[in-house]
């Protein structure tokens, strides 16, 4: 499935959330991820699917100072 990763177009093999963070590198459980502009918190990643197209966003915190 193609979906769109922080403004750059890829294709996954799983439809949630949760899973495609896993298949995409993402083994952290400090980011932040949005789906089409809409916030998704730690708790729903495991129930929320994505569809073709869809675009997620995924933040990591950088620290500094």
């Amino acid at each position: 499935m193609r979906i769109i990763l922080n403004g750059e177009t890829c294709e996954v093999i799983h439809s949630h959330l949760d899973q495609i963070l896993i298949e995409r590198g993402y083994d952290s459980q400090a980011i932040v991820t949005a789906l089409n502009s809409t916030f998704v918190t730690l708790e729903q990643r495991a129930q929320t699917r994505l569809f073709e197209d869809d675009r997620l966003e995924v933040l990591s915190p950088i620290s500094g100072g």
